[in-house]
């Protein structure tokens, strides 16, 4: 099986023996004649930007979770898979879980200043309700892990496909899924469908004083909108970890206001040693004519 690494060459030592390891039965290479190649591993940056020569490829295996980087690709003919990777889940899941805990318990009213506030003391998790944005394979892993500590959780999706312990809802009650939002995550990827989604109208539908954890993409906030709504006080306050442009300008006013928290893109990431088996036993399933796991769908762009 030769299948190429079309990624950056920061990537190769990284991932090369972890890759290898998990399917000893590749030759993976960084270069070779195109029409020879039976698969191709991806991850945006590469040298490799037209696919059409790779004819004979039968799976081009994105090592991201977005394909929003390759998907609008004309040149890409050949099936198309996502990562789904359950150390990025459990990654994922852990930082909007610890996030939400920091806003739910308001850990940032205890100034060490010398003052005793004792009065001042959170309620429970099961009195805080929260809303996901993206019941994928993340929005699902992170719904669990919320739920388990007992916060009430609402999942919503364009599908509204249901999720075992967790109300979902559908496209029609986004409204509803946000005015339950005591502290709303979303995780929906880039498509046509929800960049700009959370608007002044949609912020204006949180219950005053929530907080906002976005790690799933920049495109879905109207910027100008979620500074107003943290300005007004109907957000209480914004964790951002994905941005339109990164890395964010240094000058961008997400840096200083007083009511954003700015992660830099670290919320979660693929890690080689819980991804290449991932990545084998689809180029395995690619070769036997086995259906693909985590195709994208073309027309959703996920």
């Amino acid at each position: 099986m030769q299948v190429l690494f079309a990624a950056p060459e920061s990537m190769w030592e990284e991932w090369s023996a972890p890759l290898v390891s998990a399917c000893p039965e590749m030759q993976l290479k960084r270069e070779g004649e195109p029409a020879g190649f039976d698969a191709i591993i991806y991850a945006p940056g590469g040298e490799i930007e037209d696919l059409s020569p790779y004819r004979n490829a039968r799976l081009v295996q994105s090592l991201w979770a977005g394909v929003e980087r390759i998907i609008g690709n004309p040149t890409l003919t050949q099936p198309l898979a996502r990562m789904v990777d359950p150390g990025l889940a459990q990654g994922m899941s852990e930082y909007c879980t610890g996030w939400a805990m920091r806003g739910h318990l308001e850990m940032d009213r205890y100034a060490q200043d010398g003052i005793w506030r004792n009065g001042q003391i959170p309620p429970l998790a099961s009195e805080r309700r929260i809303t996901i944005l993206g019941m994928g394979e993340l929005g699902r892993a992170t719904g669990r892990m919320l739920a388990g500590i007992g916060f009430p959780v609402t999942g919503w999706s364009a599908s509204g496909r249901p999720v075992e312990g967790i109300e979902v809802l559908g496209a029609s009650d986004l409204d509803r899924a946000l005015e339950r939002a005591e502290i709303l995550v979303t995780l929906l990827p880039d498509t046509a469908a929800t960049r700009g989604l959370m608007n002044a109208d949609r912020f204006a539908r949180l219950p005053e004083g929530a907080w906002l954890i976005n790690p799933g993409r920049g495109t879905l906030l109207d910027e100008d909108a979620l500074i107003a709504a943290l300005d007004f006080g109907r957000l209480g306050h914004a964790v951002l970890d994905v941005f339109r442009t990164e890395p964010l300008p240094p000058d961008h006013p997400f840096w200083k206001h007083p009511r954003i928290t700015v992660t830099p893109h670290i919320a979660a990431d693929t890690r080689p040693e819980t991804a290449a088996p991932v990545v084998a036993e689809n180029l395995r399933r690619a070769m036997s004519g086995q259906p693909i796991l985590n195709l994208v769908d073309r027309v959703k762009g996920y």
